[in-house]
């Protein structure tokens, strides 16, 4: 990963040694971040570089909003407080655009491959 030094097995280690409370906060601070990013790349706002652009057609913002930050899709990467605390602690100790690199490095791979997936069911069950 390229977020300086935080891969994402150190921040798993990270994670694994905060007790209860310190790893929900270091997740409230995740959660937060994970949604400022969902709302500004479905807006556009990220297309800079080589982030994938938003799917377009069969899911509306909202519901790509929801999914992208659900405890369902953060699940298919562990548990999804401490995911969301890996998050947190990459975005306190290197910044929110380190953070965003991170969830679109991590994250967003799996997800656009869901959508597509989804997408794709879809379409099949409609004919």
């Amino acid at each position: 990963m390229s977020t300086g030094s935080s891969s994402p097995s150190t921040l798993k280690q990270q994670v694994a040694q905060l007790d209860e409370g310190p790893c929900r906060d270091k997740a409230w601070l995740g959660d937060a971040v994970l949604s400022l990013f969902a709302r500004q790349w479905l807006l556009g706002l990220l297309r800079k570089g080589q982030i994938p652009v938003p799917p377009e057609g069969e899911f509306t913002r909202a519901e790509l909003f929801t999914w992208i930050t659900s405890n369902q899709f953060l699940s298919a990467f562990g548990d999804p407080t401490r995911v969301e605390a890996e998050i947190g602690l990459v975005y306190e100790s290197e910044g929110l655009q380190a953070a965003f690199l991170h969830i679109q490095e991590q994250l967003l791979p799996l997800f656009l491959k869901q959508v597509n997936n989804r997408s794709k069911a879809l379409r099949t069950s409609r004919r």
